[in-house]
C-alpha cells in the first residue's frame, strides 16, 4: 500500500501595511482551514508549515510548524523540507491557495497520487502541486524559484506525468490580493476560519455586487483582459448568459519571468499609452457593461515596480493612498469609470469570475 502523503504548506508574511496584513491574515486563516479539512481527511501522513512568521501556531494534530531561516529561495527550501523530513510523496500549496477545497477534494488528491502521477491544479501556473519524491525530483525541485512553475517543471525536467485537477472555482480560485476577499466577502464561499475572518472585515464590495446580474443576462456584456487561460474563456462560454469579451494576455508572466525581465507585452497597454486613462475607460464603456482588468499585467508592460501596498491599494480602489503616479491615476479612473471595473490580479480574472458567476446563478434561482 503506498505510503500517504504529506502536506507542506508555505505561508510567508506580505508586509507591513493594514492591506498587506489584511491579506496576510485571510492567508493564514485559509492555510488553516486547509490542514484541518486534509488532515480530516484521513489520507495524509501529517502536514509541515513553513513559515517566516514567528507568531504563526497550528493547533492541529499532526502538524509541524517549521521557520523560516535565512535568505529565502523557493525550491531549496522545499527539497530541504522534504529531506528533512523524510518525506516520500508530498502535496505542496501556498497558504492562501484553492482556500474552497474541502476534505473530499484533498482525499481525491491524495488519491491521486498514490498511482505515482503528479497533481496540480494549473499545469502551467501552479498553487497545489503533488508529487513522488525521488532524489530526481527532488534535484529539479531545488531549482524553481517560484511555486507556479513547481509543475511545469516536474513535467519537463522530472519526467512526471502531471493531471490537471477539474477547473472549477473552487481549484482555481485562490488569495492574492484583496480582490479575492471581495469576492468571498460576495459569494460567502470559503471553509470555517476563513469565511469568519472576511465577515470581520466589513468590505466595501458594492462594484462586486453590481456585476453579478450580468452573468446571468443575454443582453449584456462584460470585458476580461489578463492572464485569462484557455479553460476559463470556455467557462465562461459555457456557464454564463452574457457575452464576453476577452483580452487574453501574458499567460505564465510570473512562472517564466517575464514580468521581472522587462519583456511583457500588453495590447491593452499600448492602447491605454496612446489613448490615455480617460478615454480608455471610456472605451471599455463602449465594449461592455463592466470590466474585470488583471492589473499586474498592464504594471509589467509599462515596466512598473508598484509596491505590493500600492497595488492591494488599487485592487480595492483607493486611488487617493496610492503613491505610485501611474497607479493612482489609473485606479482613479477605473473608479470614476462610467461602468463597473473590478481590478485585481490573475485570481480575479479565473477563479474569482468563476466563483462570482456560480454565486450570480445561485442567487437567480433562489429569487426564483
Amino acid at each position: 500500500m503506498p505510503e500517504r502523503p504529506s502536506l507542506v504548506v508555505f505561508l510567508g508574511t506580505q508586509g507591513e501595511s493594514p492591506v498587506e496584513e489584511m491579506v496576510a491574515a485571510a492567508c493564514r486563516a485559509a492555510a488553516l482551514d486547509s490542514l484541518a479539512a486534509a488532515l480530516a481527511s484521513q489520507s495524509y501522513k501529517g502536514a509541515v508549515v513553513v513559515t517566516n512568521d514567528a507568531s504563526f501556531e497550528a493547533d492541529i494534530p499532526g502538524v509541524i510548524v517549521d521557520g523560516d531561516e535565512g535568505e529565502f529561495h523557493f525550491g531549496r527550501r522545499l527539497s530541504e523540507v522534504i529531506r528533512r523530513y523524510g518525506l516520500e510523496s508530498v502535496v505542496y500549496m501556498g497558504g492562501g491557495s484553492v482556500p474552497l477545497l474541502g476534505a473530499a477534494d484533498f482525499a481525491g488528491i491524495a488519491d491521486t497520487l498514490g498511482r505515482r502521477v503528479a497533481v496540480a491544479n494549473n499545469v502551467y501556473s501552479s498553487d497545489l502541486v503533488a508529487f513522488p519524491v525521488s532524489e530526481h525530483v527532488l534535484a529539479v525541485v531545488a531549482g524553481v524559484e517560484r511555486d507556479n512553475g513547481l509543475a511545469r517543471r516536474l513535467l519537463e525536467n522530472a519526467g512526471l506525468t502531471v493531471e490537471a485537477l477539474p477547473r472549477t472555482h473552487a481549484t482555481q480560485f485562490d488569495i492574492d490580493s484583496p480582490s479575492d476577499l471581495l469576492v468571498l466577502a460576495i459569494t460567502g464561499f470559503s471553509n470555517p476560519q476563513l469565511r469568519e475572518y472576511v465577515r470581520s472585515l466589513s468590505l466595501e464590495a458594492q462594484h462586486y455586487r453590481s456585476v453579478l446580474r450580468l452573468f446571468t443576462d443575454t443582453t449584456a456584456q462584460v470585458v476580461v483582459a489578463g492572464r485569462v487561460g484557455s479553460h476559463s474563456w470556455q467557462y465562461l462560454e459555457r456557464e454564463t448568459a452574457c457575452r464576453v469579451r476577452l483580452f487574453a494576455e501574458e499567460r505564465g508572466m510570473e512562472a517564466e519571468a517575464r514580468a521581472q525581465d522587462g519583456t511583457a507585452r500588453s495590447l491593452l497597454g499600448f492602447y491605454l499609452e496612446e489613448a490615455g486613462t480617460q478615454r480608455f475607460f471610456e472605451t471599455l464603456a463602449e465594449l461592455g457593461d463592466a470590466a474585470f482588468l488583471d492589473t499586474r499585467v498592464l504594471l509589467a508592460h509599462k515596466r512598473i515596480e508598484a509596491s505590493r501596498e500600492d497595488r492591494f491599494l488599487s485592487d480595492l480602489g483607493r486611488w487617493q493612498d496610492i503613491r505610485d503616479p501611474f497607479l493612482r491615476e489609473f485606479t482613479r479612473g477605473a473608479a470614476e469609470a462610467p461602468l463597473p471595473v473590478l481590478l485585481g490580479g490573475h485570481s480575479l480574472v479565473s477563479g474569482g469570475l468563476m466563483a462570482l458567476n456560480e454565486y450570480a446563478w445561485q442567487e437567480k434561482e433562489t429569487r426564483r
